[in-house]
């Protein structure tokens, strides 16, 4: 049974991955849509109440009736190599590759339409409130005047992107923007805008959750700091426990979310661990570098697990 990873060719924290099912003889193809068609083939067939359905990568060839679990890590556009790409051929790519693993039964970490949904920042603040975190007040607005009010309110609020930076050559950053009740938010029309309070946080909190298994690291952030992501605050990040009420509410957003592996990120001010978002293929390379926590390992371990995993989001 084959474990099939789905990734760009130059994904390091896939090769981390890859590395521990090896060393436990797990069978694993890597494969990233973008190369379909040219270096990957695919075929499937329906015929006489059957289906048979093969992938071949580089010459090695795997029956869909072998598949184990599918790793949706870092995957391109379907068809983006292609020798004459396009929108249309995207989707007829998208289509074949996509029906084919559906058409098996394997573990999905993630499942491609509870990954579409968990993307989504304003369903990820609902799940997150009925999980029990504690999250930051926070508006989605194309009203100017309901942001005025959010930010006189709060005083300090900070404004960021709800679906990240927007795809263009070179590449762009949004990092997360403190501003005041002075600001003129009458931009605000022109599209949607997600305002929040401002955490005078302590240290910035990255949680991995893959399966049942949870890890947790903290970063020492500066004084002000507003988007951990950017500038270099001299501390590492250093693995810590998990609260037993955080633990709780994590494996209430996974389930209802219906995930198998999910990256939180959080702001801790003064012991509370508040809410930031839920990225379902977050990195977890550089916390495992940094921590020598085993997240690999426990991705690989999934993974090869044999248990079908077809659960759908839903509210309890």
């Amino acid at each position: 049974m084959t474990v099939l990873i789905l990734t760009s060719e130059e994904d390091v924290t896939a090769d981390m991955v890859v590395a521990k099912l090896h060393k436990t003889g797990v069978p694993v193809m890597r494969l990233d849509p973008a190369d379909l068609p040219g270096k990957a083939v695919l075929s499937a067939g329906y015929s006489h109440g059957d289906f048979k359905g093969h992938l071949s990568v580089n010459g090695h060839v795997l029956s869909i009736g072998g598949l184990r679990s599918v790793w949706v890590r870092r995957p391109g556009e379907p068809a983006a190599h292609a020798p004459h790409p396009s929108p249309w051929l995207t989707a007829e790519t998208r289509q074949a590759l996509f029906g084919l693993l559906y058409s098996g039964s394997p573990r999905w970490m993630n499942h491609p339409r509870n990954a579409d949904q968990a993307r989504l920042k304003p369903w990820q603040l609902r799940v997150a409130h009925l999980s029990g975190f504690a999250v930051p007040p926070t508006l989605i607005t194309t009203s100017p005047r309901l942001a005025r009010q959010f930010a006189a309110e709060h005083e300090n609020v900070v404004v960021k992107s709800a679906s990240g930076p927007p795809p263009g050559d070179p590449a762009l950053a949004l990092p997360t923007t403190l501003i005041g009740p002075d600001t003129d938010f009458s931009g605000v029309a022109a599209g949607p805008a997600l305002l929040q309070r401002y955490v005078p946080k302590h240290a910035d909190i990255r949680l991995t959750c893959v399966g049942t298994r949870l890890f947790a690291a903290r970063k020492v952030a500066e004084p002000g700091q507003v988007d951990g992501r950017y500038g270099d605050t001299g501390h590492a990040w250093e693995a810590v426990p998990v609260p037993e009420r955080v633990g709780k509410s994590v494996y209430e957003y996974v389930a209802l979310a219906g995930l198998a592996y999910a990256a939180f990120d959080f702001a801790e001010e003064d012991g509370i661990w508040w809410f930031l978002e839920c990225n379902q293929s977050g990195q977890f390379g550089f916390v495992e570098l940094e921590t020598g926590q085993p997240i690999s390992e426990a991705v690989a371990l999934w993974l090869s697990q044999r248990e079908a995993d077809h659960r759908v989001p839903q509210f309890r």
